[in-house]
């Protein structure tokens, strides 16, 4: 991507931290980061952003491998008992084809796609270190090193979370044949930790901690890996994501899975909840008091069937909560937060259930989820705002759904209307990488996905 350069942006409107204004200013500084915010300026020598501007999204949680599964698992098994199990099966006979070049390449592309789409930030949970037969690359970082190169040339800012996985089931079951590729001891995954965090600042990524679950990680476990990076890095870690799992985590130690964190794991604002579906109305307030963010990813969750996240109990308890393309079958930030309030309407029966106030409902749910999205990728961004990222998104006034709208409505076009393309122009740390809808690296990502596909079908 092209080098940053001090500028000045001009938005006739834009969303700030208090809500819409007009005739805004901006100046980033050539580390690509907002020095000023200016309200009722005019646009001289400014870049005049074509459509209202937006604080870009932060993506918390990709498996961006799975990009190229997307589509490929709707056949129905002959007893139509299909779930979330079901798929992991099937993720895992996937994964056995999938080569170092492979994911370099799927990852690219599913990174396009993610800035096409408004997200100027990713938080990939990498749990696949090793070759397809299980063992560890020379480098064993190998695999994260790609998805370092990947969001390099797409543009994004990453937060790369390797995932320790050592456990096939709660209590310290043996990992499966099919997990062979993720395995980790607490000794490999310090010495994984140390040698990205040797280079997390030259290459510029953030590094965080991901123990992928609780039935993956042994509490001893836990307590050690917590302390692999520096004080302040995002922890990152799936719960509650399926009934199965719930049942299996109170059989295992009388708790359910978010109460189990809160009990035993110093849950903090560093914390990011991955699902937290099945959760009780006791620990929704929880966790919300906690100061963790809760990682949603409702496309994902309602193509597998995991369940509806209990949003309205969370969001009355004021919870922190951040959006993510999980599987990356569907890769929308609009998507997302049209699933996540849907899903409420059909589960209570009522309409425009996470409004707060008289308040545009598409713009407070944006403005939250860019604001818990930064907090869980540990990156100073998701707001419009001196001192701040310059991650933005113009929206695409082109669109039918959004011409004529206000700008107090023009989030609810975008989100709940008829919207095909609300992303205009997106740029990431100062650096324009999306210009009307296009990449600028779009066609050779493409050419080396199609070539990845093939390889996967040969």
């Amino acid at each position: 991507m092209s080098a940053v350069e001090s500028r000045r942006l001009f938005a006739r409107t834009a969303l700030l931290p208090h809500g819409w204004a007009r005739d805004v200013a901006i100046e980033i500084d050539p580390s690509g980061t907002i020095v000023t915010v200016e309200v009722g300026a005019d646009d001289a020598n400014a870049d005049r952003c074509a459509g209202p501007l937006l604080p870009a999204m932060p993506n918390v949680h990709s498996h961006a491998f799975q990009r190229a599964l997307a589509g490929r698992t709707g056949r129905s098994s002959p007893a139509h008992e299909d779930s979330f199990w079901t798929w992991r099966e099937t993720m895992y006979a996937f994964l056995e084809r999938v080569d170092a070049d492979v994911l370099e390449a799927v990852t690219a592309q599913a990174y396009v796609e993610m800035a096409k789409a408004g997200y100027a930030t990713v938080a990939e949970f990498h749990y696949v270190h090793h070759d397809p037969s299980g063992q560890p690359y020379s480098d064993p970082a190998e695999l994260s090193w790609r998805i370092v190169a990947a969001a390099k040339e797409v543009g994004l800012g990453l937060t790369l979370l390797p995932v320790f996985y050592a456990h096939g089931g709660f209590g310290g079951a043996a990992l499966g044949e099919a997990q062979r590729r993720f395995m980790q001891s607490a000794e490999s995954y310090e010495r994984l930790m140390a040698a990205l965090n040797r280079a997390a600042t030259e290459r510029d990524f953030v590094l965080g901690v991901a123990p992928h679950s609780l039935r993956a990680v042994a509490h001893d476990e836990l307590t050690a890996i917590v302390r692999f990076v520096p004080n302040g890095s995002p922890l990152h870690i799936h719960a509650a994501e399926q009934k199965k799992e719930v049942d299996a985590c109170v059989a295992w130690s009388g708790m359910r899975p978010v109460e189990w964190l809160l009990n035993h794991a110093e849950i903090d604002r560093r914390w990011c909840i991955v699902h937290a579906t099945h959760m009780i109305d006791d620990e929704a307030r929880a966790l919300a008091r906690s100061g963790a963010v809760a990682g949603l990813a409702p496309t994902t969750e309602a193509d597998l069937g995991d369940g509806t996240f209990l949003a309205s109990a969370y969001f009355d308890a004021d919870g922190a909560f951040a959006i993510g393309s999980d599987s990356n079958t569907i890769i929308d930030p609009f998507a997302e937060l049209r699933q996540l309030e849907w899903s409420q309407r059909l589960h209570l029966q009522r309409r425009n259930v996470l409004g707060r106030g008289d308040s545009s409902i598409g713009a407070a749910l944006w403005a939250r989820a860019a604001r818990g999205g930064a907090q869980a990728i540990g990156r100073k961004t998701g707001v419009i705002a001196p001192g701040h990222r310059a991650d933005f998104v113009v929206m695409n006034g082109a669109d039918p759904a959004l011409a004529g709208q206000r700008s107090d409505d023009i989030l609810d076009a975008a989100t709940f209307g008829p919207c095909r393309r609300p992303v205009r122009d997106v740029m990431s740390g100062g650096v324009w990488i999306v210009r009307d809808g296009h990449h600028a690296r779009e066609t050779e990502t493409f050419a080396r996905y199609r070539a990845a596909l093939r390889s996967l079908e040969a």
